[in-house]
């Protein structure tokens, strides 16, 4: 019920401004073939509650293709990077920050979905998808560091509208929910010493919410795009794995239950 409230309310609160919107333009059309690439900019903070938390600034680039002829079809790709910050204890417990950690990200979607004329201005277009994550964490240059590989596969389901506004500008919002399917973690414990084996740890319980309100001003070429956007991710805890030193079993590691929310703006043009 939570995570239907959560997906929900997105798009409640974007109704009252969809039929404002409706009273002020002409018939919405949207473009059989279209093109997006852009550059967007965001914050992201990871926890794992009561043990640690990173945060920092992440840039990356967009693009997108998106076929509407009733049905709508789109794959999109994003690239990004930046830096995090550490605050955590080691494993005795002492108090432990680690600042400059390396991080990229890249993510691939593709969607389906078909577009319900509404109110004579706007386009109602629910979709569904299958979408992968990867993140890169390294902080292997530090002494107590190492490196980390997240990997997520999922499934977009989501309700995305568009409204034709006065003088070339329309606007639009998505609310998305995101079923998680598989995830895979993999630790490069022997980053920090070279006996350590690389621990795999696999997820099966989590979800994901995101959403987004976007801003077009149409030209004759071009068409300028400002979406401002906010994603949110939790992850139960992994499955257990082996921790070994030279072969030799010493205990078990897993992926402790986690969140990660990132919020920010994206800058593109459409073609």
């Amino acid at each position: 019920m939570k995570k239907l409230l959560f997906f929900s309310l997105p798009l409640l609160l974007c109704l009252p401004l969809v039929v404002f919107a409706a009273s002020m333009g002409g018939v919405e059309t949207l473009p059989k073939h279209s093109w997006d690439l852009g550059t967007e900019i965001s914050h992201v903070t990871y926890k794992e509650p009561g043990l640690m938390k990173e945060e920092g600034m992440m840039y990356g680039v967009v693009g997108s293709y998106t076929y509407h002829n009733n049905l709508m079809l789109k794959a999109e790709g994003k690239g990004s990077w930046g830096q995090m910050d550490y605050t955590g204890a080691l494993s005795d417990g002492t108090p432990y920050t680690m600042d400059g950690i390396k991080d990229f990200m890249l993510e691939f979607r593709g969607l389906g979905g078909y577009d319900f004329p509404v109110l004579k201005t706007s386009i109602l277009t629910p979709y569904i998808g299958i979408g992968y994550r990867y993140l890169n964490d390294d902080s292997s240059s530090d002494p107590a560091g190492y490196g980390r590989e997240s990997n997520y596969l999922y499934s977009p389901l989501g309700l995305e509208v568009t409204t034709n506004l006065e003088n070339g500008w329309s606007w639009g919002a998505t609310a998305e929910y995101d079923h998680f399917w598989w995830g895979l973690q993999k630790s490069h414990l022997s980053d920090y010493n070279s006996g350590l084996n690389d621990m795999e740890n696999g997820q099966k319980k989590g979800y994901g919410i995101r959403g987004s309100i976007k801003l077009v001003k149409r030209g004759e070429k071009l068409d300028i795009i400002i979406e401002p956007f906010v994603k949110y991710w939790n992850i139960q805890k992994s499955k257990e794995a082996d921790i070994t030193y030279n072969g030799e079993v010493i205990g078990y590691g897993y992926e402790p239950k986690n969140s990660s929310t990132e919020y920010g703006i994206r800058l593109a043009v459409k073609f």
